[in-house]
């Protein structure tokens, strides 16, 4: 293998990894989770990580290493030692805002290397959607060597969408959920973000929706056993622990906790049956991007957002 790629990974996990089963070149390892909280279109800039320091560290409490961020970004300002880049990211939304971000960054920057993608999802033979921690050493060299080269229509679609994720439209990502691309899980993921705004029937986005029909259907013994059940059953957001108990906080007024047992309470069963709406109930004060959630609503029958009112 050549050893003269530059390896971007969607984390130090992976990274790690990579490393111990010996992919040969260089690694910058990504961080961030760019698919919440408030973001601006050009990437390396103080405003950039200003704001995502102080979304990171006043939501989630969390201490934003800027120092290791800076360091990790700054493998791009001298790309002379590489013949290529690898790009390593997941099916999920959570990756794919972190991919196009990337992409997005180093065309900023006037990179003009080859761009590869790695991205796990389907496996031959597997039932679930597999993220690339989840696959096998064997599967990984797999994927490793049937890695795609980004075509320039594939570049200007990632542009795009970062451009858009940016800004305050999100209704424009419908054009590239239609654009064939070599990104084969974009599409899944444009459409499960739209559906991250709180639906007009019930105020809840899908999410929310899906949290209370598992403590419906489920025996759930604690908002524990919940999230464990959230995890597996979230399709393709990739959320991670912090961002769903966050959630299932934030949805307390839609069950009744006791000792070992979560039940909906009676607005839980208002709220899943579309028989009245709780956008004032909870705080939908969050951004995606460059849109604040409070702002637009997902209207379902014309699979569209539509400006609160």
């Amino acid at each position: 293998m050549d050893t003269n790629i530059l390896h971007i990974t969607n984390g130090s996990s992976l990274t790690a990894f990579l490393e111990k089963i010996n992919i040969s070149g260089d690694f910058l390892t990504w961080r961030e989770m760019l698919c919440e909280g408030p973001t601006i279109k050009n990437i390396d800039t103080p405003e950039f990580f200003k704001l995502r320091q102080t979304f990171l560290e006043h939501t989630y409490d969390v201490d934003y290493d800027l120092d290791l961020a800076k360091k990790d970004i700054a493998k791009l300002d001298d790309v002379s030692p590489y013949t290529e880049i690898v790009l390593w990211f997941e099916y999920d939304l959570f990756c794919h805002i972190n991919l196009i971000a990337v992409i997005s960054l180093i065309k900023q920057k006037g990179i003009s290397l080859p761009l590869y993608l790695v991205c796990s999802g389907r496996v031959a033979g597997e039932k679930d959607l597999k993220g690339l921690a989840q696959l096998s050493t064997q599967q990984l060299l797999e994927h490793y060597d049937n890695k795609v080269k980004l075509n320039v229509d594939d570049i200007a679609t990632a542009q795009k969408a970062w451009r858009i994720y940016c800004e305050n439209d999100h209704n424009l990502f419908k054009e590239l959920i239609i654009r064939p691309s070599s990104f084969k899980y974009l599409s899944n993921c444009l459409k499960a973000h739209l559906r991250r705004f709180p639906d007009t029937r019930s105020g809840l986005n899908t999410l929310e929706y899906n949290i209370l029909v598992l403590i419906k259907e489920h025996n759930i013994t604690s908002k524990n056993h919940l999230l464990g059940y959230c995890l597996h059953y979230q399709g393709y957001y990739g959320y991670g622990d912090l961002q769903l108990q966050r959630m299932i906080d934030r949805l307390a007024i839609f069950y009744t906790e006791t000792e070992d047992t979560l039940t909906l309470s009676r607005d839980g069963f208002l709220a899943i049956e579309n028989q009245k709406t709780f956008f004032k109930s909870i705080d939908t004060d969050f951004y995606f991007g460059g849109v604040n959630k409070k702002d637009f609503q997902y209207y379902k029958k014309e699979n569209k957002l539509i400006q609160t009112i």
